[in-house]
């Protein structure tokens, strides 16, 4: 089986290059490639939302390893006057190395990399956010030891895109997933199902998902594009605050995790987003190490 010039979902991948993956990491952040291995390569960034951390680590992470990073804004290129995405893709392929795009549609990244003769990387979509999740994962293994299989991980909140990235990952690494999500606000159902087999489980009870995990994460209640639902869904999701009385239910060494930005005193108390079970800000240099690594791995 011929391995993906592309990554768009975390379970494109197989567990084996995902693995090395996390290793390749592990010695990029540990100072390994100063010899600038992307010595005149160029990585082309579509943004269609916001970011701060997807396009400062990846701009950083290519200048780290000798490339130039090349933002591209729909509004200011021909894609904001209607040009096909097939024919963007054809396009970059002959200017560039590789494309990361942070789009909402998820089926925009799928169409970039079906036309794309260059590596493509999903830098996040409305679906799935592959890049963070990853860096979740190295936070964890940098935590807890190489092997993940053995942790259990509980998500609070929205069956957003984290949490279907969340599931993906449990599907390639075999380690235990409680969801604690609310009524109507489950994750995608192609996702869900496809992991069914792992050892995942879908919750409404907060504590029962917190129960024992090593690792306990969430995210905002209302994402980019959810922002009109925020009364909402701040009521649907009253009982799924991560605050202390949740951590101590957890494993006794349980770290918390929050992909940013953090809305303090909704999803998570200040205690915790703040406290010593925190490692949000080492999550967050885990996407310029991931990032690096990806490219390492994507462009030759």
């Amino acid at each position: 089986m011929t391995e993906p010039r592309h990554f768009i979902e975390i379970a494109d991948w197989t567990s084996g290059r995902l693995r090395r993956l996390l290793d390749l990491a592990g010695r990029v952040r540990d100072g390994a490639f100063a010899d600038r291995p992307l010595e005149g390569r160029t990585v082309a960034m579509i943004f269609q939302k916001p970011s701060t951390r997807t396009r400062v680590s990846t701009e950083v992470g290519v200048a780290q390893l000798g490339g130039h990073a090349l933002m591209i804004s729909e509004l200011d290129s021909q894609m904001g006057r209607g040009e096909s995405i097939s024919d963007t893709a054809r396009v970059l392929s002959r200017y560039v190395d590789a494309i990361l795009i942070r789009s909402s549609g998820h089926e925009r990244a799928v169409e970039f990399a079906r036309h794309a003769t260059i590596p493509v990387v999903n830098g996040l979509t409305d679906l799935v956010h592959p890049c963070q999740v990853m860096a979740d994962l190295l936070t964890v293994v940098e935590e807890f030891g190489p092997d993940p299989s053995r942790l259990r991980v509980a998500w609070v909140g929205d069956g957003n895109n984290m949490a279907n990235s969340w599931l993906n990952a449990a599907l390639r690494f075999g380690f235990s997933l409680r969801l604690a999500c609310p009524p109507g606000y489950e994750p995608d159902p192609r996702i869900l199902a496809r992991a069914a087999s792992s050892q995942v489980e879908l919750v409404r009870d907060p504590e029962r998902a917190a129960e024992d995990a090593h690792v306990v994460t969430t995210d905002v209640w209302a994402s980019m594009g959810d922002e009109g639902e925020e009364e909402k869904r701040a009521a649907a999701f009253a009982g799924y605050r991560v605050d202390e009385l949740l951590m101590a239910r957890a494993h006794p060494e349980a770290i918390f995790l929050h992909c940013l930005p953090a809305h303090r005193g909704q999803e998570v108390a200040p205690e915790v987003i703040d406290g010593p079970r925190s490692r949000i800000f080492r999550e967050a240099e885990n996407r310029l190490h991931i990032i690096k690594a990806l490219l390492l791995d994507l462009i030759r």
